[in-house]
């Protein structure tokens, strides 16, 4: 008998927040606005991420079909990662977290450390 809780409660808030909540995730999202990456360049857009960890997030964004993984059959592999249409939805929330963050930090909050993409806010 299966006794596993559900991962996920009724509550569409916490159910979001488990979806694109932690450290990394939403700022996946915010760099693949941008366009289709590979791993590497990923990875260097997010210099304080680990290679496990990064694989671990991707993995579970595809799972929750955030993104999509397309493999190219060549030597060596080549794997892009990009926003999938559910994925495109978070725009909006990812541009208001941008300015709240904005706000935030005139405001006197403590900077982090932000790469610029090259993706601009949706209208």
């Amino acid at each position: 008998m299966d006794t596993e809780p559900s991962v996920f409660s009724g509550c569409p808030v916490e159910v979001s927040l488990d979806v694109i909540g932690g450290k990394w995730k939403g700022v996946i999202v915010y760099h693949l606005l941008a366009g289709t990456q590979r791993f590497g360049q990923l990875q260097r857009l997010l210099p304080g991420i680990s290679q496990r960890v990064l694989t671990k997030q991707l993995r579970e964004m595809e799972a929750h079909g955030l993104i999509e993984r397309t493999v190219h059959p060549v030597v060596p592999p080549h794997v892009d990662y990009a926003l999938s249409p559910l994925g495109h939805e978070l725009a909006p929330v990812i541009a208001a977290l941008k300015h709240w963050g904005q706000t935030f930090l005139a405001q006197g909050g403590e900077p982090q450390r932000c790469d610029q993409a090259q993706w601009q806010t949706p209208n």
